[in-house]
């Protein structure tokens, strides 16, 4: 059985790059290796939002090597379907976690983060978290 691809978010590549978990850089390593990271368009964006300038290159040589997942129509209703069932329980969610966790779901992924929302997504039963 093949293992899914893993979404890997903002947060969890902010941490990769600080190199300060061990364990978190293992990890993300061995997904590396395996040939299992999905870059969802938006992490794309925020990071290379958030990167010094000096480090752009490196950025983009490491990022460029990952298979980007786009929006397409699908993404977008699941997010609007998502938003009204949210919203009917109470939930709050920003919109590029939203997005995040629809491609996720729609490529049949899991989602690897170190925010909490996520994980009431996962609650939700929207997505799988990784580990």
């Amino acid at each position: 059985m093949n293992s899914p691809m893993v979404f890997v978010d903002t947060s969890v590549w902010i941490a990769y790059f600080r190199g300060t978990d061990a364990a978190l850089v293992a990890s993300v390593h061995g997904l590396i290796e395996d040939d299992r990271i999905a870059l969802a368009a938006p992490v794309w964006i925020e990071l290379l939002l958030g990167i010094r300038a000096q480090e752009l290159k490196r950025f983009q040589r490491i990022l460029s090597a990952l298979p980007r997942y786009e929006p397409s129509a699908k993404t977008w209703n699941t997010i609007y379907n998502w938003a009204v069932e949210a919203t009917a329980k109470g939930q709050r969610f920003g919109f590029a976690d939203l997005l995040i966790a629809a491609l996720c779901a729609e490529h049949h992924g899991e989602l690897y983060s170190l925010d909490s929302d996520f994980l009431r997504m996962k609650k939700l039963r929207w997505i799988q978290t990784h580990k």
